[in-house]
């Protein structure tokens, strides 16, 4: 049989037809190799986006990105080696508690995680807010890491799935970012090239999230535990709520703040909720406790003992950062001013806007619109109140943290729009709202 050319596989997805592994994958060797063009991969994702791929064909992209540069070998038993990712929210610190936890208690960590852009704040610019705390590192540092302490918490190197790195560039580029299948193999080229057994996806659905449908949401976490099975692996997608910030806090050392109170037994009780809730599933996955009930008593059981606090202070020194921040945050950096924004009338807490809060946050300073641009670590948000608790006129609703108090009447002016306040009590809905495992 004749090999199609490039030009004739971009035009079978265009009309609805289906691409074999084969063609796939010399595809996506093609584009590594600098063979196929740029916007030969633009039109083929874009007919992507339009036409969708099946779950084989889904599977075979998924492979053929991880196949793309180095696919990590671990040293331990495979089962034993769990990652979560998230679709991104507003104030979801939840990486920084949830990895020292679970590796704490015998789950082996290869976190590798991306930065913020958009509304949604980034697990390596949080870290980043600890003085000296590289995120680089090479493969092997990786692997030695991961081996020798649980846990490594890195960004993605130019060795693991260098074509997802390049295919994401021209989806931002060419709106074809929201395509479940290719979201889908973007997510689990980068996380089967660390070379784990199990993966615990946390997809978030709501007003701050880019799923903002329950459907949505359904269909992207049936697609990756669909695909992750298919490459035999074990997945399991939480479906968390996220119309509100998770939290009291946005903004990238405010978020490690919160979430290292979280490992002092401190903290937002949603924030803990979520965490063990994807903890638990993790040590599952691991294969370390059957029940969601006995693994949520050993994870507590690693925050009251310290034991959750020494692994991340093994973590943060392992990578070069001021260690002293686990048992002392308010060495993380601070910024100079507050700015409180206060309730404009007496009633109850019925919504915070997250997706307002989280543009905010980019306004100040503590989120990028351009992957190039700079964070500010100290600025961000506070939330002195949240959903469902009572307010009187005048009360803190908010508090800014900012380098100087001048020009933030446009900052604050949108956070108080953020929140609604009626004269009686919300009905608080769920923060998890589905479990998919097939």
């Amino acid at each position: 049989m004749t090999q199609r050319t490039v030009p004739e596989l971009i035009a079978v997805k265009r009309d609805g037809g289906a691409l074999d592994e084969r063609e796939i994958r010399r595809l996506i060797e093609g584009f590594t190799a600098g063979e196929v063009a740029d916007y030969q991969m633009s039109a083929l994702a874009m007919a992507i986006y339009l036409r969708g791929m099946s779950p084989k064909e889904t599977a075979a992209l998924t492979l053929a990105m991880r196949d793309s540069g180095r696919v990590v070998k671990l040293g331990g038993p495979e089962r034993l080696y769990v990652d979560k990712h998230s679709t991104g929210g507003v104030g979801d610190k939840v990486s920084i508690a949830l990895a020292p936890i679970v590796a704490a208690c015998g789950v082996r960590v290869p976190m590798v995680s991306g930065r913020g852009l958009g509304h949604t704040g980034g697990t390596l610019d949080k870290l980043e807010a600890i003085p000296g705390f590289s995120v680089d590192m090479t493969v092997d540092a990786f692997v030695k890491q991961t081996d020798a302490l649980g846990c490594a918490l890195i960004g993605q190197t130019a060795d693991i799935a260098p074509a997802d790195k390049r295919l994401y560039a021209l989806r931002d580029v060419t709106a074809t970012v929201a395509s479940i299948p290719l979201i889908t193999a973007s997510i689990l080229s980068k996380k089967l090239a660390e070379g784990i057994g199990g993966l615990v996806l946390d997809v978030k659905v709501g007003r701050g999230a880019f799923m903002q449908t329950l459907d949505d949401a359904r269909d992207l976490a049936r697609s990756i535990v669909r695909v992750g099975r298919l490459a035999n692996k074990r997945v399991t997608a939480i479906l968390t709520a996220m119309d509100a910030p998770l939290g009291r806090t946005i903004g990238n050392a405010l978020e490690t703040h919160e979430a290292i109170e979280l490992l002092h037994g401190r903290g937002p009780e949603d924030l803990a909720e979520v965490t063990y809730v994807l903890g638990a599933e993790m040590l599952r996955l691991a294969g370390l406790e059957a029940s969601e009930r006995a693994a949520r008593a050993r994870m507590e059981q690693a925050v009251h003992t310290g034991a959750a606090r020494a692994k991340l202070a093994e973590i943060v020194a392992a990578q070069g950062g001021d260690a002293r921040v686990v048992e002392e945050p308010d060495r993380l950096p601070r910024a100079r001013a507050r700015v409180v924004v206060k309730a404009p009338k007496a009633g109850y807490v019925h919504g915070i806007d997250a997706l307002e809060l989280g543009l905010t946050g980019v306004a100040m300073g503590a989120g990028r619109t351009r992957a190039d641009q700079a964070v500010d670590p100290a600025v961000g948000i506070v939330l002195r109140a949240v959903r469902g608790e009572r307010v009187k006129a005048g009360d803190p609703l908010a508090e800014l943290h900012v380098e100087a108090r001048a020009g933030t009447k446009p900052w604050a002016a949108r956070v108080e729009r953020a929140y609604t306040i009626r004269s009686t009590p919300p009905a608080l809905g769920p923060l998890v709202l589905e479990t998919i495992r097939k």
